[in-house]
């Protein structure tokens, strides 16, 4: 891959691990620096498995610019207090105590001796955004608790401990996600999110001062142990791998904001999550060694603008190692030849941490990358502000149709666990969608979810934005029939295996003038003119920026191509709302898109 004004490294090929073929090309190798600068005579340090794309330094106007980004992020209110921070090493402290009780008690339970029981113990270790050091007031902390080889997940964790801290009274919202890729026990402990893991390693006596970087710690378990356990050995390896660790963490912390901002912050529903961004993060500081993070996240943009993928983002040589755990390799596993957007992890066994991207969170990415570069251009350029990188997504105002996907359940505990369910398989959704319109109809699942308090049963609702293939066009009286589709994904839904009386489902497709009031802020939906408003504000930040976001022209395609969608009854007697007396607009949960 090249960059604008770039050049290409000869015929060299770069070895990853044992994958040289596979990914000739995958990275980008230049001289010089692409603001013209002459490259320095001193050979700059090795960063990741490539020669940097630039070692030039700031100029006065990127210290400038990094002054002013650093104030915005202070003045969004990214930075947690120290009241907050020493809150979390508390309860820290005391979810410690508790995993420390509950091993001991288990070890008690079945039989040990009385030393065994004094020695049992378990450690917590925290991972992600809280280890990395970028996490922001309120952000979940995500926390690994390793335990000894006789305590295991399916009961000694999911059941027992479920049911120690179901009993806590500073436990709330407790919500078990058992079947999870990495399976996770979500809860607030005093407030504060916490994520809880578990890994039990080949040890009768777990250390206070374990050493999770010591490869030892994959020896004999399985590979949910080992994705639990790499969450901490991965957000190790980042920092060690990245030339500032403070010029990251900022980057890293503006990235996220963005991401949030725009609508792909989500591993789950097929965008990207925490380590997927401070992933492509670090490697753009490894590309540019000497730059600080105003420059970073204008480089990051114009990277990922022009990166060929499905070429992997790699901070270093994948490694194999005796213990014989699958790697990311496109050549010996089928499956891995079918990722969109590879985003490998650089501790053993490197993994593709992006596997849940498809063609259409790829695409909606790829849209929001390209808008978000051409205004860190016109900000180098002193042409725009950073405030305006950061405007909020409309996401209701940029399609036509939607999907709804409702969600109820008897009472809010059950709710939690339903939704969390929900919320894993959604992506399936749009993968079916895909599937059986042969790619034609694309879908933006959106990342939030949503409730109507009006309701008298707790609920939820989730959206997917609906759009023809761009180049496609529509003839009357044809349609994207995905009756089958959203009948496929109910049925694999209700086969959640904690199912309760209450639990249900509801897909109903809603056009944009028949969207929900407990969508918008202010309780009502917005009236033509307030919609005018909100789009002349964005507006007011491209053309200050001396640029036309593609999204005006999308919209106004859109609205063309897909005025004639319309979704069809066929079966009148179920509704598809949550409500008992659904609107007159609601549409039956099997339905057609007519195009």
């Amino acid at each position: 891959m090249q960059l604008a004004g770039e050049k290409k490294e000869g015929n060299s090929w770069h070895r990853f691990g044992r994958l040289r073929v596979c990914f000739r090309g995958a990275e980008m190798v230049v001289s010089g620096s692409p603001n013209g600068s002459q490259p320095t005579s001193q050979p700059a340090k090795k960063y990741g498995i490539t020669k940097p794309i630039s070692v030039a330094g700031p100029t006065e106007a990127d210290l400038q610019r990094n002054i002013e980004l650093e104030k915005f992020l202070i003045d969004s209110g990214l930075y947690e207090s120290k009241e907050e921070g020493a809150r979390r090493e508390e309860v820290l402290g005391r979810i410690d105590q508790v995993v420390k009780g509950w091993v001991k008690l288990l070890t008690r339970q079945r039989g040990y001796t009385d030393q065994m029981v004094e020695d049992a113990n378990a450690v917590i270790i925290t991972f992600g955004s809280y280890r990395l050091g970028v996490h922001g007031p309120g952000a979940d902390i995500d926390t690994l608790c390793v335990g000894p080889s006789y305590v295991n997940r399916e009961e000694d964790f999911f059941i027992v401990l479920h049911n120690i801290l179901s009993e806590m009274e500073e436990v709330t919202e407790l919500q078990p996600v058992p079947d999870a890729h990495v399976p996770v026990m979500k809860f607030k402990f005093q407030g504060i999110s916490i994520d809880l893991l578990y890994a039990s390693i080949s040890l009768l006596v777990v250390p206070e001062d374990l050493d999770i970087a010591n490869g030892s710690v994959l020896y004999d378990v399985d590979e949910q142990t080992v994705r639990s356990l790499n969450g901490c050995r991965v957000a190790d390896q980042i920092l060690k791998l990245v030339p500032n660790v403070e010029h990251f963490r900022t980057t890293l912390r503006c990235l996220k904001f963005w991401a949030k901002r725009r609508g792909v912050y989500s591993n789950v529903t097929g965008f990207l999550g925490g380590v997927n961004w401070a992933l492509l993060v670090a490697r753009v500081c490894q590309l540019y060694p000497s730059a600080i993070p105003s420059m970073l996240v204008s480089r990051f943009f114009r990277v990922y603008t022009q990166w060929r993928w499905p070429n992997p983002v790699m901070l270093c040589s994948i490694e194999e190692n005796e213990l014989g755990f699958p790697v990311w390799d496109p050549r010996r596993n089928p499956r891995d030849r079918f990722h969109h957007m590879p985003i490998i992890t650089p501790a053993y066994p490197c993994m593709n941490s992006s596997y849940n991207v498809s063609i259409s969170t790829l695409r909606v990415m790829m849209e929001q990358f390209n808008h978000a570069n051409r205004i860190t251009e016109d900000i180098e350029l002193n042409k725009a502000q950073w405030s305006c990188l950061f405007e909020p997504y409309r996401f209701f105002e940029a399609y036509k149709n939607y999907l709804q996907v409702d969600i109820i359940a008897a009472d809010a505990v059950d709710l939690l666990t339903w939704k969390g369910w929900v919320e894993s398989r959604l992506r399936q959704l749009t993968l079916k969608i895909e599937r059986d319109t042969n790619g034609m109809l694309q879908c933006h699942p959106y990342p939030h979810e949503y409730a109507d308090t009006s309701k008298p049963c707790p609920n939820f609702a989730f959206f997917l934005g609906l759009q023809r293939k761009e180049g496609v066009r529509g003839q009357e009286g044809q349609q994207f029939d995905i009756r089958g589709t959203v009948d496929e994904f109910r049925q694999e839904i209700n086969m959640y295996m904690f199912w309760k009386p209450g639990m249900d489902i509801y897909v109903s497709h809603v056009r944009r003038k028949q969207l929900p009031a407990f969508l918008f802020p202010d309780g009502h939906k917005r009236s033509r003119m307030l919609r005018h408003v909100s789009l002349d504000a964005e507006k007011s930040c491209e053309e200050a920026s001396g640029f036309q976001s593609g999204s005006a022209e999308k919209n106004a395609k859109r609205k063309a191509d897909s005025e004639t969608m319309d979704l069809k009854s066929t079966r009148p007697e179920k509704q598809a709302f949550i409500s008992p007396q659904p609107p007159e607009s609601a549409s039956p949960e099997s339905c057609a898109i007519q195009r």
